[in-house]
């Protein structure tokens, strides 16, 4: 069957293996998790789409409940609740914007300066979804501040967060300032499509309050690349 226009690019999904699930705490209200690079948060449509972070936790821990997602081809940590009411407490954390997220990217290019703030408006690409643009007009509001960590001869690495959660916030902002992160299928082309393999872009630390008594919790797992 053809794709229709406004239908995503079909890609082979090959999800990794190896590790199978990883685990980096969970308690009677909380489970955190280590996303790989290339595996689905949720099942797609297609059959052949069905291994996802959220079928392999429910293996192991039927309970677990789906709270927020990150990109496929993105890296790094996921919490899930372990039960309604954590699932409700930490879905109004991330509404509320209550919930810090960092992230590691490579980024091609120099990028001038040490640290900045991106504030441009975010929507869907009607025509080319999933792809999402700047939006003066109709976007909703996306902010992301970055500090650089280090330079490569063609890359920079920086420390990305996100204080909005748009969908591809991080991969259209970091475009939108001529920088797209190494390895983007969606928004980079050329040697910056192909100087990495697999997308260098890493949710390396996330702060919450804990549902059981709100107390502060930090979780952190280190960038693969």
């Amino acid at each position: 069957m053809r794709n229709g226009p406004n239908d995503p690019p079909p890609f082979d999904y090959r999800p990794p293996l190896d590790p199978w699930l990883t685990v980096l705490h969970h308690d009677e209200d909380i489970l955190v998790l280590d996303k790989p690079s290339g595996l689905l948060c949720v099942a797609g449509k297609p059959a052949s789409h069905g291994d996802c972070l959220e079928a392999r936790a429910k293996e192991r821990f039927p309970q677990s409940l789906l709270v927020h997602r990150i990109d496929r081809e993105t890296s790094g940590i996921v919490v899930m609740a372990m039960n309604k009411h954590a699932q409700r407490h930490l879905g109004l954390q991330f509404e509320k914007r209550k919930i810090s997220k960092t992230y590691v990217a490579r980024v091609w290019g120099q990028v001038e300066g040490e640290s900045g703030r991106i504030d441009l408006p975010l929507i869907t690409d009607a025509a080319n979804r999933p792809r999402q643009k700047v939006d003066f007009e109709n976007g909703r509001m996306a902010i992301t501040e970055w500090e650089v960590a280090g330079r490569e001869k063609s890359a920079t690495r920086l420390t990305l967060r996100p204080l909005t959660g748009r969908s591809h916030q991080l991969r259209v902002h970091m475009l939108s300032i001529g920088h797209p992160i190494l390895s983007d299928k969606f928004y980079s082309d050329g040697d910056a499509l192909n100087a990495a393999p697999r997308l260098q872009l890493h949710a390396e630390a996330l702060q919450l309050r804990h549902p059981a008594d709100g107390r502060p919790c930090l979780f952190r797992q280190e960038c693969p690349f």
